[in-house]
């Protein structure tokens, strides 16, 4: 028995996700085992708030969020920056 690598896609349904399921699987050799998870199921979502997903399409590879997209996600202090919550004058 080989060992394989466990490359996990955590997607939300949208084409967006589906074309990083897309590239994935495209991009995966006989040593990658994948798994598409789906953000809409509980148990999914828990499992991708502890790996510390802030933003889909999101892949974890052996356990590890893969540092494309490890992005910090959407923050208050970037929205404000950017004037939500500052009336137009």
């Amino acid at each position: 028995m080989s060992n394989k690598r466990q490359v996990e896609v955590f997607s939300a349904g949208c084409p967006i996700c589906q074309d990083a399921i897309d590239l994935v699987k495209r991009l995966a050799c006989p040593s990658c085992e994948i798994t598409i998870l789906d953000l809409n199921d509980a148990p999914v979502l828990k499992r991708a708030n502890a790996l510390g997903i802030k933003s889909v399409p999101a892949v974890v590879i052996d356990g590890e969020l893969a540092e494309c997209c490890s992005g910090v996600g959407i923050n208050e202090a970037s929205l404000k920056a950017a004037g939500i919550g500052e009336p137009l004058t």
